[in-house]
Protein backbone atom coordinates (compact mmCIF):
# COMPACT_ATOMS: atom_id res chain seq x y z
CA UNK A 1 0.00 0.00 0.00
CA UNK A 2 1.42 3.34 -0.82
CA UNK A 3 1.93 6.04 1.87
CA UNK A 4 -0.81 8.37 0.43
CA UNK A 5 -3.60 4.87 0.84
CA UNK A 6 -2.52 4.39 3.77
CA UNK A 7 -3.16 7.98 5.32
CA UNK A 8 -6.59 7.62 3.59
CA UNK A 9 -7.59 4.52 4.73
CA UNK A 10 -6.74 6.21 8.04
CA UNK A 11 -9.28 9.07 7.23
CA UNK A 12 -6.77 11.64 7.45
CA UNK A 13 -5.03 13.78 4.48
CA UNK A 14 -1.77 15.63 4.00
CA UNK A 15 -2.28 19.58 4.52
CA UNK A 16 -1.38 22.25 3.38
CA UNK A 17 2.65 23.31 4.00
CA UNK A 18 2.44 25.42 7.09
CA UNK A 19 3.97 28.79 6.20
CA UNK A 20 7.52 29.37 7.68
CA UNK A 21 7.22 31.92 11.14
CA UNK A 22 10.18 33.01 10.55
CA UNK A 23 13.56 33.36 8.25
CA UNK A 24 13.82 29.76 7.05
CA UNK A 25 12.09 26.86 4.54
CA UNK A 26 9.50 24.60 5.77
CA UNK A 27 12.40 21.73 4.12
CA UNK A 28 15.60 21.22 3.00
CA UNK A 29 16.72 18.54 0.62
CA UNK A 30 20.68 17.22 0.16
CA UNK A 31 20.97 13.84 -1.92
CA UNK A 32 18.39 11.61 -0.63
CA UNK A 33 17.59 13.25 2.20
CA UNK A 34 15.05 15.61 3.35
CA UNK A 35 15.44 17.63 6.35
CA UNK A 36 12.09 19.28 7.76
CA UNK A 37 12.25 22.71 9.76
CA UNK A 38 10.59 21.79 12.95
CA UNK A 39 6.59 21.79 12.75
CA UNK A 40 3.83 23.27 15.19
CA UNK A 41 0.44 21.57 15.60
CA UNK A 42 -1.33 23.80 13.21
CA UNK A 43 -4.49 22.66 11.43
CA UNK A 44 -6.38 25.40 9.22
CA UNK A 45 -3.97 28.04 10.94
CA UNK A 46 -4.68 27.64 14.39
CA UNK A 47 -2.48 25.49 16.91
CA UNK A 48 -4.17 22.75 18.35
CA UNK A 49 -2.08 22.79 21.67
CA UNK A 50 -0.57 25.59 23.58
CA UNK A 51 0.95 25.71 26.95
CA UNK A 52 2.86 23.40 29.28
CA UNK A 53 2.26 19.28 29.09
CA UNK A 54 1.52 18.49 32.55
CA UNK A 55 -0.10 21.93 33.11
CA UNK A 56 -2.71 23.48 30.52
CA UNK A 57 -2.21 20.31 28.17
CA UNK A 58 -2.74 17.19 28.75
CA UNK A 59 -0.75 14.02 27.75
CA UNK A 60 -3.66 13.09 25.73
CA UNK A 61 -4.05 16.57 23.68
CA UNK A 62 0.20 16.49 23.57
CA UNK A 63 -0.04 13.17 21.51
CA UNK A 64 -3.02 14.64 19.34
CA UNK A 65 -0.78 18.14 18.62
CA UNK A 66 2.32 15.41 17.92
CA UNK A 67 0.37 13.50 15.31
CA UNK A 68 -0.56 16.86 13.70
CA UNK A 69 3.09 18.11 13.38
CA UNK A 70 3.71 15.04 11.94
CA UNK A 71 1.16 15.41 9.40
CA UNK A 72 2.42 19.13 8.89
CA UNK A 73 6.56 17.45 8.55
CA UNK A 74 5.04 15.21 5.76
CA UNK A 75 3.31 17.68 3.99
CA UNK A 76 6.75 20.11 3.80
CA UNK A 77 8.66 16.24 2.81
CA UNK A 78 6.38 15.79 0.27
CA UNK A 79 6.96 19.58 -0.93
CA UNK A 80 10.37 18.89 -2.01
CA UNK A 81 10.26 15.41 -2.98
CA UNK A 82 7.42 15.45 -5.40
CA UNK A 83 4.89 14.02 -3.65
CA UNK A 84 4.08 11.63 -0.34
CA UNK A 85 4.99 8.47 -2.26
CA UNK A 86 8.03 9.36 -3.40
CA UNK A 87 9.47 9.45 0.71
CA UNK A 88 10.72 5.58 0.97
CA UNK A 89 11.83 5.86 4.69
CA UNK A 90 11.62 7.50 7.81
CA UNK A 91 15.03 7.61 9.26
CA UNK A 92 14.85 10.28 12.38
CA UNK A 93 11.99 12.20 14.37
CA UNK A 94 13.11 15.45 16.74
CA UNK A 95 10.42 16.04 19.01
CA UNK A 96 10.19 18.85 21.59
CA UNK A 97 7.52 18.59 24.70
CA UNK A 98 7.13 21.43 26.11
CA UNK A 99 6.45 20.45 29.68
CA UNK A 100 6.78 21.25 33.26
CA UNK A 101 9.56 20.59 35.23
CA UNK A 102 8.33 17.16 36.78
CA UNK A 103 6.26 16.05 33.88
CA UNK A 104 8.44 13.13 32.49
CA UNK A 105 6.33 11.81 29.27
CA UNK A 106 7.72 13.34 26.47
CA UNK A 107 8.51 9.76 24.74
CA UNK A 108 4.74 9.16 25.08
CA UNK A 109 3.55 12.53 23.62
CA UNK A 110 5.95 12.02 20.85
CA UNK A 111 4.33 8.58 20.51
CA UNK A 112 1.67 10.29 18.27
CA UNK A 113 4.05 11.14 15.56
CA UNK A 114 6.25 8.41 15.80
CA UNK A 115 2.44 5.53 15.79
CA UNK A 116 1.52 7.63 12.67
CA UNK A 117 4.40 7.54 10.82
CA UNK A 118 4.42 3.27 11.47
CA UNK A 119 0.57 3.25 10.05
CA UNK A 120 1.48 5.48 7.38
CA UNK A 121 5.04 4.03 5.94
CA UNK A 122 4.60 0.31 8.10
CA UNK A 123 8.51 -0.89 8.35
CA UNK A 124 9.38 2.19 6.59
CA UNK A 125 8.33 4.05 9.21
CA UNK A 126 10.32 2.69 12.02
CA UNK A 127 12.77 5.72 13.15
CA UNK A 128 15.25 6.78 15.05
CA UNK A 129 14.19 8.91 17.08
CA UNK A 130 14.80 11.68 19.71
CA UNK A 131 11.83 13.51 22.71
CA UNK A 132 13.06 17.20 24.52
CA UNK A 133 11.06 18.38 27.01
CA UNK A 134 12.01 22.31 26.82
CA UNK A 135 10.58 25.17 28.48
CA UNK A 136 8.97 26.82 25.56
CA UNK A 137 8.49 26.56 22.41
CA UNK A 138 7.54 29.18 19.31
CA UNK A 139 3.94 30.66 19.94
CA UNK A 140 3.38 28.79 22.81
CA UNK A 141 3.05 25.39 20.96
CA UNK A 142 3.19 22.72 23.64
CA UNK A 143 4.93 20.22 20.77
CA UNK A 144 7.29 20.75 18.04
CA UNK A 145 8.27 17.69 15.16
CA UNK A 146 11.38 17.53 12.39
CA UNK A 147 11.96 14.57 10.24
CA UNK A 148 14.61 13.47 8.70
CA UNK A 149 13.26 11.32 5.56
CA UNK A 150 15.24 9.25 2.37
CA UNK A 151 13.35 9.85 -0.77
CA UNK A 152 13.63 8.48 -4.48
Amino acid sequence: MTPTAALAELGLTLPPVVPPVAAYVPATRTGNLVYTAGQLPMRDGVLLATGKVGAEVTPEAAYDAAQQCALNALAAAASIAGGLDQIQRIIKVVGFVASTPDFTGQPGVVNGASELLGKVFGDAGIHARSAVGVAVLPLDAAVEVELIVQVD
